[in-house]
Order: C-alpha cells, then structure tokens, then sequence
C-alpha cells in the first residue's frame, strides 16, 4: 500500500501560518516546487542505452565541433570537416538528434543568477521510495541534476543557492522532510573544472571508428 502524508518535502508542509502569510520574505520560498504542470515540471527524459547508431568519423567530428560551439552553422561545419555538403551536415545532425545520440540546447550558467553556490548532496532512501523521492526532488527550481544510484547512496542531486546559509536550510528543512528519506550527506563545491556538456569522443573511440572505415 502507498503510504502518503499531506505535501511531503514542499516549503508549505512545514512553514507556519505566519510564515505562509510572509511567504515572500522567507529565506525557504526559493525552495519552492515548479509551479508548472506535472507533465511539465518533472519530466524524466529516459537515455537509450541499447542505442544502435553506429558513428562514423564525419559524426565524430560534427559532434565535437558542437561541442566548442553549439550556434555552429551547417555551412561552417562543412567547411571545417571539408569535403561534404552543407545539405549532408544537417542531415547528420538531423538523425543525430531523432536517434536521441545528441540533444541540443541551451546552457544556464546559475552564477548569472547570483546563484554562487553549488553543493552536491547524496541520500539514503528506503528502497521502495527511491523513484518517487527522486521525482520530487526534481520539482524544486534550485536542485539542478537529480540521479538514481547503485552502492551506499540511492539518490544523488545537486543544488544551487545564493549562499551556505539557503544550501543548509533546503537540506535540513526540505529534502530531509521528504517522505522516504533516511540520511542525507552535502559537500559544497568551490570548483567545477570539467561538467557534462564538456565531454567530448574519446580519441581511443575516434581511433577506432577511423580504423573500422579503413579496414
């Protein structure tokens, strides 16, 4: 039986009448759910991990020319790689994005925001919880990555906040109080030197494409 109690985890399951009434003061409404539709404010985009694209070296290079700039043109790409059309290069990138190898978009920078502060938070969650915690975690406009785990830890997140003072009242005041949750452990983080949009093809892998087309 699904056990339930009255808006887990939101700033209104904890905050007072007074609080409510002076919401707009409070250090917690920045902690506040999407107030969106659920189709809209937690969407779960699942990767395909048995994706049968198989690359080759043009890909490769259209990939991570993208990559160091993604408002790249089809013209531009094609006079980089050399030797292809501008037609051929939107086809790839066409296919690439319908098989679901590459996704474009826009990166947000938080610090723009006056969003200084980043921290990473791991938690433990009773076993039969761990989707449906991840899944309101995902709802709050602060916590940036949400991700289900295997080992010590079942969920792992990270927030961003104006400052340590927002970081620790969201992890003692909102994910704590969210139904499921056993333990939480937070690392602030000063330093970001390499973050997913960064990743390129490995050379070992571009090697090997090369080497199977030559073969």
């Amino acid at each position: 039986m699904k056990r339930t109690r009255p808006a887990p985890g939101t700033a209104d399951s904890f905050m007072s009448s007074e609080s409510k009434r002076t919401r707009s003061h409070s250090i917690l409404d920045a902690f506040s759910p999407v107030r969106h539709n659920s189709a809209e404010s937690c969407t779960f985009r699942k990767w395909n991990f048995q994706i049968m694209y198989e690359f080759d070296k043009i890909d490769v290079k259209i990939v991570n020319l993208l990559i160091e700039d993604g408002r790249m043109s089809a013209s531009e790409l094609a006079r980089r790689i050399g030797d292809i059309s501008e037609r051929a290069i939107r086809y790839r990138i066409e296919r690439m994005i319908d098989e679901d190898v590459i996704r474009i978009s826009a990166v947000i920078r938080p610090e723009a925001f006056g969003l200084t502060i980043k921290a990473d938070v791991w938690l433990e969650v009773e076993s039969d919880l761990i989707l449906d915690v991840a899944k309101k975690l995902a709802e709050f406009e602060n916590v940036t990555y949400v991700a289900c785990a295997i080992g010590q830890n079942d969920i792992s997140i990270q927030v961003v906040a104006k400052d340590t003072s927002e970081i620790y009242h969201f992890v003692t005041e909102v994910v704590r109080k969210v139904l499921g949750v056993r333990k939480t452990t937070t690392s602030i983080v000063p330093l970001v030197l390499k973050d997913v949009y960064q990743w390129r093809v490995p050379e070992n892998i571009f090697r090997e494409i090369s080497e199977k087309e030559t073969a």
